[in-house]
């Protein structure tokens, strides 16, 4: 299936098996990654603005729980969290750690409106 052909969801995707991770980093042009945890005080914080760059950019975004994933999180040298990954054609093309706005997130995933 082309990436044309498959429609950007419009709320965050939950990782559920490691094994998908590359699939799912590259099933969208662009792919923003949130490596998170739940009591992770500035990951719940941070929630709304990734919903928002889900609901409202022409990006994806897949949240991972570095709990669960800690093999995936190792792999990409995520050492605190939050921690998010841009995505470009499968290809990491930005790294973040720290809580970041909606602004900056939307900046990061080029600013595209849905």
């Amino acid at each position: 299936m082309s990436q044309t052909d498959n429609p950007v969801p419009t709320e965050p995707i939950e990782l559920e098996d490691a094994a998908a991770f590359d699939d799912r980093a590259a099933a969208h042009d662009v792919v923003l990654v949130d490596f998170y945890a739940d009591w992770c005080g500035p990951c719940r914080m941070m929630e709304p603005a990734v919903e928002a760059v889900a609901s409202d950019t022409d990006a994806a975004v897949l949240k991972v729980d570095v709990d669960r994933f800690q093999g995936l999180a190792s792999e990409y040298g995520v050492q605190g969290i939050p921690n998010l990954l841009v995505f470009v054609d499968g290809e990491v093309a930005d790294q973040m750690v720290g809580a970041q706005s909606e602004d900056d997130l939307r900046a990061a995933v080029g600013g595209r409106s849905a």
